[in-house]
């Protein structure tokens, strides 16, 4: 059997207008906390979508830290490739990929960075071993051997054994800023339905996938 031949059919059940909550954010919000209650793995995982300054689309996967109704926060290493390509061209795009719910969420929007209060408070929330890991790692840059990162990890675990780990400079989030919102929910006639988060405009369609 080759690829092509590999299919299956969705059966969770589809979208409805009744269903579905005026604003995005919130119907957002009620999908994460039903992939948090389903044990999924990784709920809060997405696919973060950037392109260099050659148009070169990237993708990798992130953590999702907060949403609200000003967007969705992830963090980085700001000398990361992502940052990088950020700094070039701020449009960015989202993916959520809920396989187990037969769900998918799709965000378009526009990438800024988080102010130094905001950095501070969530940094500091987290737990030391992560903090130290923050500055540890230098992301998308080559290294000799994975000992010289653990020797570098367990050098400052030593340094800050007794005192608070200070913000590095070159650590910090990113808020989007939703354009669009996707949601995407498998069933006998694939519906997707779209938020417009700008204008609060809902289309109810079909995809074939």
């Amino acid at each position: 059997m080759g690829i092509e031949d590999i299919r299956r059919e969705y059966s969770k059940g589809g979208l409805r207008r009744k269903d579905l909550a005026d604003d995005p954010i919130v119907q957002f919000n009620k999908w994460l906390e039903q992939a948090v209650e389903a044990k999924l793995t990784d709920p809060t995982a997405m696919t973060v979508a950037t392109v260099d300054e050659n148009g070169m689309p990237f993708q990798r996967i992130v953590l999702l830290k907060n949403v609200d109704e000003n967007g969705f926060v992830f963090y980085t290493n700001l000398g990361s490739r992502k940052a990088q390509q950020i700094e070039h061209n701020n449009k960015v795009s989202l993916h959520f990929p809920w396989h187990n719910l037969e769900r998918q969420v799709h965000i378009t929007g526009v990438a800024e960075k988080l102010t130094a209060m905001e950095n501070m408070k969530y940094f500091t929330s987290r737990p030391k071993e992560s903090q130290l890991a923050a500055i540890a790692s230098k992301q998308s840059s080559r290294i000799s051997a994975r000992g010289v990162l653990e020797g570098k990890f367990l050098e400052l675990k030593q340094k800050f054994a007794k005192g608070e780990i200070p913000v590095p400079t070159f650590w910090g989030g990113y808020r989007i800023r939703p354009e669009s919102i996707e949601f995407w929910q498998g069933g006998e006639h694939r519906y997707m339905i779209v938020f417009c988060s700008a204008r609060m405009e809902r289309v109810i369609g079909k995809r074939n996938v």
